[in-house]
């Protein structure tokens, strides 16, 4: 089987880290790809959302397969496209995909089918916008409608950061057209959680939950990135809460899109929070999460070739996979001034290290020039470590971190703390009991 992974970042590695082991896949394509990539699969120069190119490249070199890394291809409709042509692909229709391009179709999608979320308002004007949040109880969060590289939600406990907040969107339109209509949410208070979902519009199957890390500093401070790091199995999604987000967002996500005539195929992510009252849906996304997949990917143990197809083919209800009984940890390193302007090209050292089996490194922003691996990108690489146990793949991950540099790299030294405190409150209460 050829199979053409779609995109270059960190996902798309640990996509074409995962498929490589499959028996099924003998030749491997991405596009971009990135420097790490290139060391499992062969990278072609075409950008993910050139999606005539794309399906150009895939009839020419007889792909079997191609799986979607990033969003706007999805959005924009490239699963449509393929399929028109006859041609395999993995993922969401440009409508079932609207789940993620439009905040304002999820709240109201969820709203229609009962799915617990927090109470939201839209608008299309900035001074109406204002008129609501004068009137209602802060903290409050400011959502860009459209696709914002997941820095288009905005969290406000003053007046002065709301109005803020949506000069930065609707006026000055630092998301350009995402930022036309705005969703306004009550904030949610909680913990919240990265769930993957595999679907073929009918049955699914669940991967590992994950928490992510967004914001850009330790302690969660600082402005939102695309995430800078994460782990799995998330212990604060137990056997009994895992439960409950089936039954009350996973299978009613699927329905409802089945029941609007969009049923979903591919893999769903259901950002959560979970509140004193249970669990809320934050977003959702319509592809694998970065870094998620990066965490989530290396607990598979099952054949991820055989899996896509399956989603394609409708018969996910005849596959199955488990979960390693471990832990993996994945930490994020990125460019200094990152989520804001950064430098690249600047040399990695580091990368020649003899790293122990359980470490993985998956390139995101990077690329190879004169035989030297640069950065090309604000989160640069993501670093993993699979172990037995939560606190020993923090452990290792860090080791690992430590060995790797380049000037202005950056990194949260707290992925996985709530974990920790997480393990620590449990065995406490267990103590008591």
């Amino acid at each position: 089987m050829k199979v053409l992974v779609v995109g270059g970042g960190g996902r798309e590695h640990a996509l074409v880290w995962k498929l490589a082991q499959s028996p099924q896949v003998r030749k491997l394509y991405c596009a971009p790809g990135n420097a790490g990539i290139t060391q499992i699969a062969e990278c072609v120069d075409i950008a993910p959302t050139d999606i005539r190119r794309l399906l150009e490249f895939a009839k020419k070199q007889r792909v079997d397969l191609t799986v979607v890394g990033p969003e706007a291809p999805l959005v924009l409709g490239i699963v449509d496209e393929f399929a028109k042509k006859g041609l395999r692909i993995f993922g969401p229709t440009a409508a079932a995909a609207a789940l993620e391009g439009s905040k304002a179709f999820a709240k109201e999608f969820a709203h229609r089918h009962g799915i617990p979320t927090a109470a939201f308002a839209i608008f299309r004007d900035p001074q109406t916008a204002w008129q609501y949040i004068e009137h209602h109880p802060l903290p409050l969060v400011v959502k860009a409608d459209g696709l914002a590289a997941g820095k288009g939600a905005i969290v406000c406990e003053t007046l002065e950061q709301a109005r803020a907040a949506l000069d930065t969107v609707m006026v000055q339109r630092a998301f350009g057209a995402a930022g036309d209509v705005v969703v306004i949410e009550e904030f949610l208070h909680g913990e919240e959680a990265s769930l993957l979902v595999l679907t073929d519009g009918d049955t699914y199957r669940c991967m590992a939950p994950a928490q992510d890390h967004k914001r850009i500093f330790d302690g969660d401070q600082g402005p939102n990135t695309g995430g800078m790091g994460a782990y799995a199995p998330a212990p604060v999604v137990d056997a009994k809460q895992l439960r409950r987000v089936e039954e009350e967002l996973v299978r009613p996500t699927i329905q409802g899109m089945q029941e609007e005539g969009h049923p979903y195929s591919g893999v769903l992510y259901l950002g959560l929070m979970l509140t004193a009252e249970g669990p809320r849906l934050v977003e959702y996304n319509c592809r694998f999460g970065d870094p998620e997949t990066q965490a989530v990917l290396p607990l598979v143990d099952g054949d991820l070739a055989a899996l896509m197809n399956a989603t394609i083919d409708g018969t996910l209800a005849k596959e199955s996979f488990a979960h390693h009984n471990g832990a993996a940890v994945c930490v994020v390193l990125a460019s200094a001034g990152y989520p804001g302007a950064y430098e690249k090209g600047k040399p990695i050292s580091g990368l020649d290290h003899e790293f122990p089996d359980n470490v993985l490194l998956f390139h995101a922003g990077t690329k190879k020039s004169n035989g030297q691996v640069l950065t090309d990108g604000g989160r640069v690489l993501g670093v993993t470590a699979v172990s037995d146990s939560i606190p020993q793949a923090i452990r290792d991950a860090y080791a690992a971190v430590k060995q790797i540099t380049f000037d202005g790299a950056y990194y949260r030294k707290d992925i996985g703390a709530r974990a920790l405190e997480h393990l620590r409150r449990t065995q406490l209460g267990k103590g008591q009991d």
